[in-house]
């Protein structure tokens, strides 16, 4: 009888951790949250363009160009923003506010497989979203790396570091990042070999040393997703100049509780780093 259930319990062990190694890429994203674009950037008095742009390997994202206010001459840099694993670039616009009061113009997109854009997600896609939205704003656009901040949040945080590894821009912002999908995984799911199983990667803290550009960390305590410890490990393992912002409230309202602290940190962060000569 006892062995019975051992066996029985052993199997339905081994098949929960077959399930999470089959289905894992359900549980990093979740395009289908939101997956209308409901609300554009109008809605808060903002002009801007709709995008599309093109992948090396032919996947077709859907961006939105903000322009700052009082046009190109007068931006103060331009942001191109990476958000998380769930919703869509409609989901963001309070970011889009915030830059544009800040002076700068914005590059937000969409991931694909998330929004208009076309596919299905992968890292390696995320990755490749990330360049095709950089060679955007350098080549289509024109803009000089020195007048790029690449920002992320969340899982962006970790295509935003990668991307700053392979093209260095004026500075990087990471919001509720972590240190890699493995570490975040062992966590979430204690009672499973989370780190043999991982067919993700994302491995912020392999990216950070090895980026030059300035670096802004901002983290909650009270963020119940990312632990806070991830945010100090990255701080940590920064090699270049750095500054880390403690944020209040849970993982998807910390910028919303901490709105005027995060708004001013990021203009002083910003100006601090500003190139010398455009």
């Amino acid at each position: 009888m006892l062995w019975n259930i051992i066996s029985a319990v052993a199997i339905a062990y081994v098949v929960i951790v077959a399930l999470l190694f089959l289905f894992q890429s359900r549980l990093i994203y979740y395009p289908q949250i939101g997956r209308e674009v409901a609300i554009t950037p109008q809605a808060y008095g903002l002009g801007y363009e709709s995008v599309s742009i093109r992948t090396e390997d032919g996947e077709t994202l859907h961006a939105w160009w903000v322009p700052a206010p009082g046009g190109e001459a007068a931006a103060r840099g331009i942001i191109l923003f990476f958000h998380g694993n769930a919703g869509n670039i409609s989901h963001r616009l309070d970011y889009l506010l915030m830059f544009s009061r800040l002076g700068y113009a914005t590059l937000i997109v969409d991931y694909r497989g998330y929004g208009r854009s076309s596919g299905a997600p992968s890292e390696q896609g995320t990755y490749r979203d990330a360049l095709a939205a950089w060679q955007w704003l350098t080549q289509t656009r024109g803009a000089v790396p020195q007048d790029i901040v690449v920002a992320g949040e969340s899982l962006g945080g970790a295509v935003a570091s990668w991307l700053a590894v392979n093209h260095a821009p004026r500075a990087l912002l990471l919001m509720s990042a972590f240190t890699s999908v493995p570490d975040l995984a062992a966590q979430i799911y204690p009672f499973v070999p989370a780190r043999l199983i991982s067919r993700f990667s994302y491995d912020n803290l392999s990216n950070i040393p090895r980026i030059k550009s300035p670096l802004l960390i901002a983290h909650s305590r009270d963020d119940g997703i990312v632990p806070f410890a991830h945010g100090q490990a990255l701080f940590a393992a920064a090699a270049g100049p750095r500054e880390f912002l403690e944020m209040r409230g849970g993982h998807n309202e910390a910028f919303v509780f901490t709105r005027e602290e995060w708004k001013n940190a990021v203009a002083l962060f910003l100006e601090r780093y500003a190139p010398g000569d455009k």
